[in-house]
């Protein structure tokens, strides 16, 4: 039995492998083209940017000694600090003297409160929620022009009564540096409660400032 001979390939057929072979070419061109434009669409909204909002004129910033309008004393000097290592950390605006600053970052802390979130069946708090409010500006150093301002800018944290220390679930910006702390209380929980507050306000009033549009 004679074999089959093999019928050689046309011109057409040739022409069927290169289209094909092109689009699927095409396919994973587009693919690779849809998938790096859906990365940085992503990467654009979750804005991971050491870019600042604020007008690029501003360079120096001046951060006086909070003052502190509260029944409770020692958080003035906890809430300047935080504040000031927020920027010095970040590095975008240079902290300096009321000489040098184009800008001037200055508040009151207008209250502090802890009052009872949860209790147990003999009535007594297992959880309360410690709050600090401030009143907060920031304004031109030469023209006194207030760029913003918050007269009830709030850091909240909770204090477990039944685990001490167990706080702020939304700590944000520099969170891995040393916290300021807080002695002015009878208890380490209520302290370590007031320095977490404190940490939140900061980093609210750093972002404010860096991004305030």
């Amino acid at each position: 039995m004679a074999g089959k001979t093999s019928r050689p390939r046309t011109v057409a057929g040739r022409t069927r492998i290169a289209i094909g072979t092109d689009l699927r070419f095409m396919k994973r061109f587009l693919l690779s083209g849809a998938l790096a434009l859906m990365a940085a669409v992503i990467t654009a909204g979750c804005g991971y940017s050491a870019r600042s909002s604020l007008d690029a004129k501003y360079r120096t910033i001046y951060i006086p000694a909070f003052q502190n309008a509260s029944s409770e004393y020692d958080l003035q000097a906890a809430l300047t600090t935080a504040v000031i290592r927020k920027f010095t950390a970040d590095g975008r605006l240079r902290v300096t003297g009321p000489g040098e600053a184009d800008l001037v970052l200055e508040g009151t802390i207008r209250s502090y409160s802890l009052r009872g979130l949860t209790y147990d069946r003999n009535d007594e708090v297992t959880q309360f929620l410690c709050a600090i409010t401030a009143q907060v500006r920031l304004k031109e150093q030469d023209t006194g022009q207030i760029i913003w301002e918050d007269s009830d800018m709030a850091g909240e944290t909770t204090l477990y009564t039944r685990a001490p220390g167990l706080g702020a679930d939304r700590l944000r910006g520099n969170a891995q540096y040393f916290l300021p702390t807080v002695r002015s209380f009878a208890t380490d929980a209520e302290n370590r409660a007031a320095t977490e507050a404190i940490e939140q306000l900061a980093s609210d009033i750093f972002y404010r400032t860096i991004e305030p549009f």
